[in-house]
């Protein structure tokens, strides 16, 4: 799968990198596009080759080129993505990003963190944003998941329209182990800033009128 010509005239003149972006899109599959990438300043890199990351319209692909060729690469699912950060300095910029284990939506699962150090200031600002972008609509995905989990756990809660727990609703019924469990649950929840404050006081308050 070739570079587009937009990506490419970013590194003219530079035939090594031209070749590094090559070699991963050669890791992209059907569809998949790159949507920004940011490569390591050579300061950064006097004993070793620059590293590359792109942010794809599917995932975040990190690439550490060997010395005498090949590459290693390292990805990350959007629904795995966490939290990314920024750090912009004097010399570059560092890209580090948080990620679940999980195989499914990422709800929960062992983290793990991948940092890029060294970047150029601008590119990784552009990955940053496309990371914050994929972060965002993932977040509410995450959300639904576990509150469509919360609703079967505990036998009901639907969900309508948003807006401070307006479309929360809580079966009446249940004892009160039953009740301690779903606050829990829904303590959970805000914590992990799945809901928000009206939503888990809303859902707090249900929850105690059944008892």
């Amino acid at each position: 799968m070739s570079v587009s010509a937009e990506i490419t005239k970013e590194v003219e003149g530079e035939p090594r990198l031209v070749r590094a972006l090559e070699q991963l899109a050669s890791l992209l599959v059907p569809g998949e596009g790159i949507e920004a990438f940011a490569v390591q300043r050579r300061f950064f890199a006097l004993i070793h080759r620059r590293a590359l990351v792109a942010a794809t319209t599917g995932r975040l692909i990190g690439m550490q080129r060997g010395l005498f060729g090949g590459f290693h690469p390292s990805s990350v699912r959007w629904q795995d993505l966490k939290e990314a950060r920024v750090d912009v300095g004097i010399f570059g910029a560092r890209l580090t990003v948080s990620f679940f284990g999980s195989p499914d939506l990422a709800i929960a699962g062992k983290e793990a963190t991948l940092t890029f150090p060294g970047l150029r200031k601008s590119q990784a600002g552009a990955v940053y944003r496309v990371c914050q972008a994929q972060d965002q609509a993932w977040r509410e995905k995450r959300r639904v998941r576990e509150l469509d989990e919360l609703r079967a756990k505990s036998g009901g809660i639907q969900l309508g329209a948003p807006g401070a727990g307006a479309g929360l609703a809580l079966p009446s019924g249940g004892g009160q182990d039953d009740a301690v469990a779903r606050l829990e649950r829904a303590k959970a929840m805000l914590d992990k800033g799945l809901i928000s404050d009206a939503e888990y006081e809303a859902l707090k308050a249900r929850i105690v009128n059944t008892l």
